[in-house]
């Protein structure tokens, strides 16, 4: 491809959670590659799908296995794109960075451990589902889980922003 055949840039501007705030920044072609990857995990995910209890909906354990599971995801993504994804503050790279260590690892590190010290009292014949929502944290953990999924996706709307996509999931 001739070097005016490339993609046109754009300064973008985006919202972020978890206290990360605005950045405004023109990315390039390997940033928008490396969001639309993060994007596409991030929104196929039940990360961003709300987990209603009234519509019968999930497993809290599902939810936040999804979630961790989001950073072995994150760090190979931004493997594979380089360091020129991670340049700087105003990156996909720190962006992504800052979402994994502001925003999943306190909420996981706070709910994994709760949530796995109950699941280990169950016995054998009771039903998974059934024991979760007995749970006297289960209501506490679905709201927390609530708004996270909120911040996330701000998150995912900020990738694709970056990504040059419409916002769907």
């Amino acid at each position: 491809m001739a070097k005016h055949d490339a993609p046109k840039l754009k300064k973008i501007s985006v919202n972020l959670p978890f206290g990360i705030g605005g950045t405004e920044w023109e990315p390039d072609v390997s940033e928008a590659k490396a969001a639309w990857s993060l994007y596409v995990e991030l929104v196929t995910r039940i990360a961003i799908q709300p987990l209603s209890i009234e519509q019968d909906q999930g497993l809290l354990r599902e939810a936040l296995t999804s979630l961790h599971s989001l950073f072995a995801t994150t760090r190979q993504i931004l493997r594979e794109a380089g360091p020129g994804v991670g340049a700087s503050k105003q990156s996909v790279g720190a962006i992504a960075i800052a979402v994994l260590n502001r925003g999943l690892r306190p909420f996981l590190s706070k709910w994994h451990p709760l949530l796995q010290a109950w699941e280990a009292l169950r016995a054998p014949d009771v039903n998974p589902v059934e024991y979760e929502r007995s749970w006297e944290k289960e209501e506490q953990l679905r709201h927390e889980l609530e708004l996270l999924r909120q911040d996330l996706e701000e998150y995912a709307i900020a990738l694709s922003v970056i990504a040059g996509v419409d916002y769907y999931q």
